[in-house]
């Protein structure tokens, strides 16, 4: 626990040692955080966050003065604290454990260059006799007629008094209780931090790294280490258009934008998803890279099943030898879906026109069960299937196509059987045979 403060003496506030674990009896030191990564992982890395490849700020600060620190952990971690915000002066009054410190070397991790030029006085007079603008650290009034401030404006302070040439220090005070009225009495400013004023103790560490990020802020303009790395160039209009119509064109194929009434609405809501994302030019590459991979299912097979060309044909000579998907309705319905994951590439190229032509967009469906039959496509409206033939086809498909002819026929249904290789080559006279098909049904309405 922490140690008490001395109710007699005027303290800083500053009470609290950061006690090492090995001071505890653990039998090891606490001062690299358990996510620290190891010296040894990285030649450049010498401790957590600190690359010895980049090249540190070369700033004058004013300098730090601890007044008869008590653990040589507590003076190591402020060198560190220092170190992290540019401060390189460090002068002792007396530490109580001598000097060098090996504890201090250990806790100071990494920031041996403020160790190694640090300065010894044996009293507070002689640490500060060239300072010309003197700050001690409180938590507490000492009901003296001094200015007191907080860190940032005391920052300010230093700062320009500093660029004139001349020296600027802050006093620190003892781990246990802070500094005495008579060593806060040598100082120009009192600097106390906006802390919760029912528990305003802070540890000596941790009091010197308040002070130096406010000064590090200033003296650097606020800069940041690092920031995002720069984006490619913004995705013009003609690229998100091109990646817009390839989405588009494979959600036509999952039938994705249903019902027909809602489709220009879900269009431009999918549009400004993407618009609103500010989209670069790797971006859209990326996209494009992704919409092509789920539908072409280059990592194995979706969920569902994706056969290839091959495959898919012999499904369809299996449902025709098993009597053209008979079964219960969930069946049928589980076929039917496997089928519109798997069309062949007259399947794909006519759904594409009948889905785009104004004679028949919104009217059909792909691989719908009518009754125990899946035909092709199937217009409900226009009671109009249709029966893609594919060449060199078994005989079992066949016979199963022409069962499911007299079957739709026999309920009123017009059936229009179309080559593939039709299709493949002369999309617009197929089409024409589909319209003359629907023309008698129209009539007799």
């Amino acid at each position: 626990m922490l140690d008490k403060p001395n109710p007699a003496a005027s303290e800083t506030g500053l009470r609290g040692p950061a006690r090492s674990l090995e001071s505890r009896g653990c039998g090891r030191r606490a001062t690299v955080s358990a996510t620290d990564p190891s010296p040894e992982s990285d030649p450049a890395m010498s401790g957590s966050g600190t690359d010895k490849t980049k090249t540190g700020h070369a700033l004058e600060g004013p300098v730090v003065v601890l007044v008869e620190p008590q653990l040589g952990e507590n003076i190591g971690m402020c060198a560190r604290a220092m170190g992290n915000f540019g401060l390189t002066r460090l002068r002792l009054v007396k530490p109580r454990d001598g000097w060098p410190n090996v504890a201090a070397q250990r806790s100071a991790a990494g920031a041996d260059h403020i160790l190694d030029k640090v300065e010894l006085f044996e009293t507070v007079e002689a640490a500060i006799a060239d300072v010309s603008l003197l700050f001690a650290t409180t938590a507490r009034a000492h009901d003296q007629a001094k200015p007191v401030m907080a860190p940032e404006a005391a920052a300010r302070e230093m700062s320009a008094h500093i660029a004139t040439g001349a020296t600027a220090a802050i006093l620190f005070g003892r781990e246990r209780y802070g500094l005495q009225n008579d060593e806060v009495a040598l100082a120009d400013r009192i600097i106390t931090y906006p802390v919760n004023p029912g528990f305003a103790s802070l540890n000596l560490a941790q009091a010197v790294l308040l002070m130096g990020y406010e000064w590090f802020k200033l003296a650097t303009a606020n800069a940041l280490p690092f920031t995002m790395p720069e984006r490619s160039e913004r995705a013009s209009q003609h690229q998100m258009q091109a990646f817009f119509d390839n989405l588009v064109s494979e959600l036509d194929r999952v039938e994705f934008l249903r019902p027909p009434e809602k489709r220009d609405t879900m269009l431009v809501n999918l549009r400004n998803i993407f618009m609103r994302m500010e989209p670069t030019k790797q971006d859209m590459h990326t996209l494009h890279g992704v919409v092509m991979a789920i539908a072409e299912g280059r990592k194995g097979p979706a969920k569902g099943g994706v056969l290839d060309a091959s495959q898919g044909k012999r499904l369809r000579e299996l449902l025709a030898e098993q009597g053209g998907g008979g079964g219960d309705g969930g069946s049928i319905r589980g076929l039917a879906r496997l089928l519109r994951r798997n069309p062949t590439d007259a399947e794909r190229l006519l759904w594409k026109a009948l889905t785009t032509d104004r004679r028949f967009a919104g009217q059909f469906r792909r691989q719908t069960p009518v009754g125990r039959h899946i035909p092709d496509f199937v217009s409900f409206v226009h009671r109009i299937a249709i029966e893609i033939v594919n060449p060199n086809e078994a005989p079992t498909i066949a016979t199963d196509r022409a069962a499911r002819r007299e079957w739709l026929e026999a309920r009123d249904y017009r059936v229009v059987e179309l080559l593939s290789v039709e299709i493949e080559t002369d999309i617009a006279t197929a089409l024409a045979r589909i319209s003359d098909g629907i023309a008698p049904s129209a009539a007799s309405n």
